[in-house]
């Protein structure tokens, strides 16, 4: 810009209609898709449809600008032109209409920018973020002449091109890195040598289910590992832990001992039963929480970290997974982890592909930090890009 725009309130330039909440008894097999902010996040989200009588204002076309106000931090929280089919705009999304004489691409990238100041706004927060009408209508930006913002427009389209493809790659090498690693570690299960021998895992190990307790305990307080504590760790975590209170003295059968293994249970995600992690050393008494099992090896010649990564493999997830009980909350069970068979080569051996996948774990995660730092300073080259563009820089 070769003068400073003038600043006009988005609430003098937009009006901002909310979309309607559809009831789950509204929903139906038929009729236009309704859009919720899943279907903003990605387009292989599967939409609900309605098939009653709707208003107008409600409807949403293709080229239409949306500004999901409650979302996700770096996805769908902020503005959308929706690219696809009709349909019907679901609650705590607004339908933008252009009053005044503004591009509507100018409007998102506009948009765009003020997203990112409520971001940063709000940097570490965790979950949901939003904005209300009133504070989101009193942002101001600068309108220059419609032939400024399409220069703009124009720069920001070829730039952000660039940078969609760059991202692209990034994450595309990042997914390659770790499926580098997951080749390799399925691979070495498959293809075994000479002296290996199956095994299961009830033969080598024994097992306990890990405590309860509630609110209402009184008895000893003691750190804890939980279902949260697994991620994609193999090592269990020993630092930030939950200390709970336990009902009476913990007895010694429910502390955990270094070389330990230890599996999610229970939980509400079918793809989360069945992870591992490798109990290391252990300064203070720490157990382990109700939807976790504990495997306990009583048998010589195993090494607990080689166990622990061929639970690790595709091949033992699937049938830990497919294995699961339940409706609504699967389950794991003592039982079902006892038949589990286990490929065992001689201890050298053992040894030897432990120390190797310790070797390619870290290379794999020097990969994987580098690509992340790639995809971060994308993010931040966008938001230095938005705010030139709107600070009459570019």
């Amino acid at each position: 810009m070769t003068t400073k725009a003038l600043e006009r309130k988005l609430g003098e330039l937009f009006s901002f209609k909310n979309g309607r909440g559809f009831g789950k008894d509204e929903w139906a097999a038929t009729g236009l898709p309704i859009i919720r902010i899943q279907n903003l996040n990605s387009p292989e989200a599967l939409f609900n449809h309605f098939s009653g009588e709707y208003s107008l204002d409600i409807l949403v076309e293709r080229g239409d600008l949306l500004f999901s106000w409650s979302g996700t931090v770096g996805s769908s929280f902020g503005p959308h032109i929706w690219d696809r089919e009709p349909g019907l705009l679901n609650q705590h999304i607004f339908k933008i209409s252009i009053r005044a004489e503004v591009e509507p691409r100018y409007a998102y990238f506009a948009l765009k920018q003020i997203t990112a100041a409520i971001e940063e706004a709000v940097s570490g927060a965790v979950g949901l973020v939003h904005i209300t009408k009133e504070k989101l209508t009193a942002f101001t930006i600068p309108v220059p002449p419609l032939s400024e913002q399409r220069r703009i427009v124009g720069i920001l389209d070829e730039a952000f091109e660039g940078l969609a493809t760059a991202k692209a790659n990034a994450e595309k090498n990042l997914q390659n890195a770790r499926a580098l690693f997951e080749s390799h570690l399925n691979a070495v299960f498959t293809q075994r040598g000479d002296g290996w021998v199956e095994t299961t895992l009830g033969e080598m190990a024994t097992f306990r289910n890990g405590i309860n307790f509630t609110k209402s305990s009184r008895g000893q307080s003691v750190k804890i590992v939980g279902v949260k504590d697994f991620q994609k760790h193999f090592w269990a975590p020993m630092e930030g832990l939950d200390t709970v209170t336990t009902e009476g003295t913990l007895p010694d059968s429910d502390t955990l001992k270094e070389g330990d293994l230890l599996f999610v249970r229970s939980n509400g995600n079918m793809e989360l039963i069945g992870r591992s992690i490798l109990v290391g050393p252990i300064v203070d008494k720490v157990t382990h929480s109700g939807f976790t099992i504990r495997a306990r090896f009583s048998r010589s010649g195993v090494l607990p970290k080689y166990v622990c990564r061929f639970l690790k493999s595709n091949t033992a997830r699937r049938k830990m997974i497919d294995s699961g009980i339940g409706t609504n909350i699967k389950s794991l069970n003592q039982t079902t982890l006892s038949v589990l068979v286990v490929p065992v080569p001689p201890v050298a051996e053992q040894t030897r592909i432990a120390v190797q996948f310790e070797t390619i774990e870290a290379e794999t995660q020097g990969l994987e930090s580098i690509y992340q730092c790639k995809l971060a300073a994308l993010d931040e080259l966008k938001k230095s890009l938005l705010h030139r563009a709107f600070s009459g820089e570019l």
